[in-house]
């Protein structure tokens, strides 16, 4: 009977933990998105467009659309 009410114990205690994991959904945080200003030209790499949207005062930068254009990022 021991051996049964720990085997029921552990099983129970898996569920819970397993249970548990699906209960805590993580969160993306928001970014907001701004055309650069100082940027000129076609945008064709990620890193240069990034460095200049940090002069800008934005977290970072990253080339977007048809038309190559820098977009500045920043937490919402």
């Amino acid at each position: 009977m021991e051996k049964r009410s720990a085997g029921l114990f552990i099983l129970m205690l898996i569920v819970l933990v397993l249970a548990s994991q699906h209960m805590v959904l993580p969160t993306e945080a928001r970014v907001c998105q701004s055309q650069s200003h100082k940027f000129h030209g076609a945008c064709w790499g990620d890193h240069n467009c990034a460095t200049v949207c940090r002069t800008e005062g934005f977290s970072g930068g990253r080339c977007r659309g048809f038309r190559r254009k820098c977009f500045c990022t920043r937490g919402c």
